[in-house]
């Protein structure tokens, strides 16, 4: 295995992808907390939300302020920002580009367009507006592992023409392994030459880390993270793991562990993530994790056997 060098970047996500788990209730501490002890320990992005338009979000008012970021907002919580760059994403059908300011006028310097396969090239008029107006932009296409080959040349080929920086392998599901990652990677490499790569991992199987190591290996730039690997259902790679084990770079561990201490530990109380049996066994199943979380929420939340039956019982209605 060679060692490992500090084109790595990490894209911590425990804003983002952690508020599916409290519907995005941190604190403005919590945030502030966050982002300073990320830049203190030299991460090079924190996505701090979601830009997606609450007039287009069923439910936004019930959501905290993370989910749709408003600039004005963050310009408060953030009055001071570091090295760390700031981060949104956004779905497509879920944004308005009248609410995305130019990047000159913005706190944030990375807007990441996420989309099925199906809707690739409605991502890229999207990355193509913000490039536009000053942002840098990745592509993440979600679901990777139920998508046929003929799709995925047929979006490699728009993705080539598009003006996006950065395109992501996500294993949304949680169901990869280390072989299937080298794979991914080496098509992606092949068929974008002229393009950065990302990944995006969960847990559902206990390999989101070893996943991410694989494909920094493989040249895969951006590493998406999150503290303590709070992130919907299985969560995350965790971001103190990477920094731990990076080589050839210059992270600081205890700013993250001081994170931990006093806002991840205390939160894990109160919510539920990371590796649980019945995350695993939709992993296993290559399936979304919404019928484990719908399991976890209900007074049978430990049948697990019950739950493995119905689910690969085609005779059997799941309700």
């Amino acid at each position: 295995m060679k060692t490992l060098t500090n084109t790595s970047k990490i894209v911590d996500c425990t804003i983002r992808d952690g508020g599916l788990v409290n519907n995005w209730d941190f604190s403005v501490e919590f945030v502030q907390g966050l982002y300073e002890g990320l830049n203190e320990a030299g991460v090079e992005y924190m996505e701090i939300g979601y830009k997606n338009s609450p007039k287009l979000l069923k439910g936004a008012d019930k959501a905290g302020p993370w989910r749709f970021l408003n600039d004005d907002f963050l310009r408060k919580v953030i009055p001071q920002k570091g090295t760390t760059k700031l981060s949104a994403l956004v779905d497509i059908g879920r944004v308005d580009e009248a609410d995305i300011l130019p990047r000159s006028e913005s706190m944030l310097d990375l807007i990441r367009v996420a989309c099925y396969i199906k809707d690739v090239d409605k991502g890229l008029e999207l990355a193509q507006t913000f490039h536009d107006r000053g942002y840098e932009t990745t592509l993440n296409i979600m679901a990777l592992s139920n998508v046929m080959e003929n799709e995925l040349l047929e979006a490699f080929e728009m993705i080539n023409e598009s003006v996006v920086d950065v395109v992501y392998i996500v294993d949304s599901y949680g169901s990869l392994d280390h072989n299937d990652m080298k794979y991914l990677v080496e098509k992606f490499k092949k068929h974008l030459p002229n393009k950065r790569l990302g990944v995006h991992t969960h847990n559902n199987m206990q390999l989101a880390f070893s996943n991410t190591l694989i494909a920094s290996e493989l040249g895969v730039e951006l590493l998406d993270a999150s503290v303590y690997g709070m992130g919907r259902a299985a969560g995350n790679c965790p971001t103190e793991l990477l920094i731990a084990h990076l080589k050839g770079t210059k992270y600081k561990l205890r700013p993250v562990l001081n994170v931990l201490e006093n806002w991840l530990v205390p939160l894990r109380e109160k919510e539920e993530w990371g590796y649980l049996l019945p995350y695993m066994v939709t992993g296993h199943l290559d399936e979304h994790p919404r019928s484990a979380m719908a399991l976890r929420a209900s007074e049978s939340k430990d049948q697990v056997v019950d739950f493995y039956d119905k689910l690969t019982t085609p005779e059997v209605n799941f309700e």
